[in-house]
């Protein structure tokens, strides 16, 4: 199957430079027109961009040591643990929100219904936006389809030239990164909830069971015990956990002489299904339909701490730096940070118009840390982080279930109409 754009090569590397130091010859305060995107003073006595954070470079950086923030990835923390440091103070904690009211907004936020179908008359003059996307920071390379329903899971197994992608149609689909075409389709029966790779394997959960494959040697594996869907799964100290739809949390451990993967826990405590999972810290956090997160000791497997802050499903866990991000339907964001005792408190939340399906991290073409976080009005807002100022936007036609961070600067998002490829823009050097 020839999909659109199937020439196109989409793994192209991606550089990018720092930001130029602030203009010290300007007044140091931010524009109140620029922000808005109506200053039409030139030259403008203000700045035309945000000032640095009060701390300085350093507040810019993972540790102090001049590195970019980096986010977790589901495979654990990249940043210190979950716990106040000595350079733990009031200050961080205000930074978050900070800047929040700064939007790169120019129009209306909404797609024109007349340029999907291929007919708006009206061009560059029509009010409503002729593109799938808001923000100049990123690009569209391509979109590719062939699924009949939402797309649930999308992974790039390492070392692999493939990207599979699951959905609620049932099937998983392999996809060639040079080409765009797809490889193959594999039909499981079941509605994909959930897919995620590690090393050469990919895991797909489906109802009752997870299917495991070595994308390498080709051996497959059906790893039995869930009740039900299973929605999410992560890997933690060599243990796949995966949460199932009777709230349960279940674990197994790869047997190298056996050469499968054996049940080594079952975490209960949850009372509706588990639908979020992340490892970060020497810690697992699941969220809950029941509307809680909780914390659980990678160690010792045992329930350290329950979160009850929000007031419906939590929908996506993300470890960044020493904080936990948590988005839930009942339209909030919360970030999360430890207190002296070790136990997690809401340091800031930010509040969205619609719920939240789910959290991704990654860093810009500036290496500055980025937040995609997908909303249930078929769009993902991109934030600056911690300040929470707007990037940019994505729509689609139908909800964007699935996000996943590749190389290069790469990025996917999947709907109900396939998935499509996106690539933040080189930055522009500055004077």
């Amino acid at each position: 199957m020839d999909l659109d754009g199937g020439n196109r090569r989409v793994f192209n590397r991606l550089g990018g430079s720092s930001a130029a130091a602030p203009d010290s010859s300007k007044n140091q305060k931010v524009c109140y027109h620029w922000r808005a995107g109506k200053c039409s003073r030139f030259p403008c006595p203000f700045l035309h961009r945000e000032l640095p954070h009060p701390s300085g470079p350093a507040a810019a950086t993972a540790n102090g040591s001049g590195a970019p923030k980096r986010f977790a990835d589901d495979s654990g923390f990249s940043g210190p643990a979950l716990r106040r440091g000595p350079n733990f103070n009031n200050n961080h904690n205000n930074s978050w929100g900070r800047m929040g009211a700064n939007k790169v907004v120019r129009k209306t936020e909404k797609v024109c219904n007349y340029w999907v179908q291929g007919n708006c008359n009206y061009g560059d003059k029509c009010r409503f936006l002729h593109s799938w996307s808001l923000g100049e920071c990123f690009t569209l390379l391509n979109h590719l389809d062939g699924h009949q329903k939402v797309v649930t899971g999308i992974a790039l197994p390492a070392g692999m030239d493939k990207l599979y992608t699951g959905s609620k149609d049932e099937t998983v689909r392999a996809w060639d990164t040079n080409t765009g075409l797809c490889m193959g389709v594999i039909n499981l029966g079941g509605e994909v909830g959930c897919m995620i790779s590690e090393g050469p394997w990919l895991f797909v959960g489906i109802p009752n069971v997870v299917k495991a494959w070595n994308t390498q040697t080709n051996q497959e594996l059906s790893l039995s015990g869930p009740v039900g869907q299973v929605y999410t799964m992560v890997v933690g100290n060599d243990l796949l956990f995966a949460g199932t739809q009777d709230g349960t949390i279940l674990a197994w451990k790869f047997n190298a002489v056996t050469n499968n993967f054996e049940p080594a826990a079952s975490l209960k405590g949850h009372t509706l299904a588990v639908v979020s999972l992340v490892v970060g810290a020497n810690r697992l956090y699941s969220g809950s339909m029941d509307h809680s997160i909780k914390a659980w000791s990678l160690e010792t497997l045992q329930c350290l701490q329950t979160l009850t802050e929000h007031t419906n499903v939590v929908m996506s866990l993300l470890c960044w730096e020493q904080f936990l991000l948590s988005c839930s339907l009942d339209q909030t964001i919360k970030v999360w940070v430890a207190t002296e005792s070790g136990n997690l408190e809401v340091t800031y939340s930010h509040k969205e118009e619609h719920g939240l399906l789910n959290l991704r991290g990654m860093p810009d073409s500036e290496s500055k840390p980025v937040l995609m976080c997908s909303c249930n009005d078929n769009s993902v807002r991109l934030y600056d982080l911690p300040s929470f100022s707007e990037k940019g936007k994505i729509f689609a036609k139908q909800e964007i279930r699935a996000i996943e961070v590749g190389p290069g600067g790469l990025f996917f998002t999947g709907d109900g109409t396939g998935f499509r490829v996106w690539k933040w823009a080189e930055a522009v050097p500055k004077p």
